[in-house]
């Protein structure tokens, strides 16, 4: 197979175009400088983890033994019980978020769903999707639900299930909810049949190292935890692991003739590469890898808060967080640099982001302000 001369360029192209803009953006969650050349042999293979990853199939061209230790290994990081858990790899943490409020459906087909109003987009589109009457809850300052506002809603709907998305890393702020307080809140009030659902897309990985630990793996309530793989950990395409209780998938998972196999995933036909990627990190840092790698991030995130008071742009951040927020850039600082912006911008010290590149970000935030 050759390609003309002119398609040729147009690879070349997209590829320095590509090139360029990676090592410019700083606004979105997407940790760079991995290298994962020892993986590139298995492109040659039509690799497809059809069906339940802990169950035979007939189609074997597959990574499902792989897939299976990554979701084993955030089982135990996430306090999963050893007997109670299931899971697979996704697309990302649309995928997950969509598919904890199927399993929450699924359980409690009445149910009022809350979120609030810092949870990602992909929630709104999976309760359009799922035709879910839900109910928006107001958040604090710092990106954090509001459990008074989520008292008052509940209330309202007090005798009937609940079916709650807890973020654990809001978009634009990294607030983090504590689903152990959702819980009591809504019990309370008299809601008992709660599904509560955490997304940790950002702070999955490594949530469960910080001090105090945010309240929101299995031990303190969730029924079902996602985290995406290309923020933190780093891929080359976005990925992530969704994991729930067993007794929840229980009640989705089909019989599948064509494919052998069991099937209680969203897409039916998933990517066989991101389940050796995510092994490949995750063998690789070790527990201690990505506390180490946590750190080093953190420590440039203190650093850049403190840089950019100094130089006069009111910057915070959330205790432990990797999110700096700030007053919203122009559009030239926006495009330039990739800067994520509603009511505020923010930028997110993931793996491979520079002190010299926060340094420029900075220095053409000041040097444009000045000159206006």
């Amino acid at each position: 197979m050759m390609l003309e001369l002119k398609h040729l360029k147009r690879l070349d192209d997209l590829f320095h175009a590509m090139e360029k803009a990676n090592e410019s953006f700083l606004g979105f969650p997407f940790a760079k400088g991995f290298d994962y050349e020892p993986l590139w042999r298995f492109m040659k293979f039509t690799g497809n983890n059809l069906g339940d990853p802990f169950e035979p199939g007939t189609y074997r061209v597959n990574s499902h033994a792989f897939e299976c230790e990554v979701v084993e290994f955030f089982a135990q990081l996430f306090r999963a019980p050893s007997c109670d858990y299931w899971g697979y790899v996704t697309n990302g943490g649309t995928e997950g978020n969509i598919y904890g409020l199927y399993l929450g459906r699924e359980l409690y087909p009445d149910a009022v769903t809350y979120f609030s109003r810092e949870t990602h987009y992909s929630v709104s589109k999976g309760v359009r999707l799922l035709g879910l009457e839900h109910c928006v809850v107001a958040s604090e300052p710092n990106g954090e639900i509001s459990y008074q506002d989520l008292e008052q809603q509940a209330t309202r709907s007090r005798y009937r299930p609940a079916v709650v998305v807890a973020n654990i890393g809001t978009t634009m702020k990294e607030g983090k909810d504590d689903a152990a307080k959702i819980r009591t809140v809504l019990r309370e009030v008299g809601v008992n049949d709660v599904y509560l659902h955490c997304d940790a897309a950002l702070c999955g990985p490594y949530a469960p190292f910080l001090d105090p630990k945010p309240a929101f793996d299995f031990a303190d309530g969730a029924d079902s935890i996602t985290l995406s793989g290309h923020k933190f950990l780093g891929a080359p395409m976005p990925c992530g692991v969704v994991l729930s209780r067993k007794q929840h998938v229980q009640r989705v998972v089909r019989a599948v003739d064509y494919i052998g196999s069991l099937d209680a995933t969203l897409s039916g036909s998933r990517n066989a590469y991101t389940p050796i990627i995510l092994w490949y990190v995750i063998r690789s840092l070790g527990i201690e890898g990505m506390k180490r790698t946590f750190l080093e991030c953190e420590q440039l995130a203190a650093y850049a808060v403190d840089e950019f008071n100094a130089r006069g742009v009111s910057a915070w951040r959330n205790p432990h967080a990797l999110t700096l927020v700030f007053p919203p850039v122009g559009e030239g600082i926006k495009s330039e640099w990739q800067i994520a912006t509603n009511d505020v911008s923010h930028l997110i010290v993931t793996p491979g982001i520079t002190k010299c590149r926060i340094d420029g970000l900075i220095e053409a935030m000041t040097n444009r302000r000045e000159r206006m």
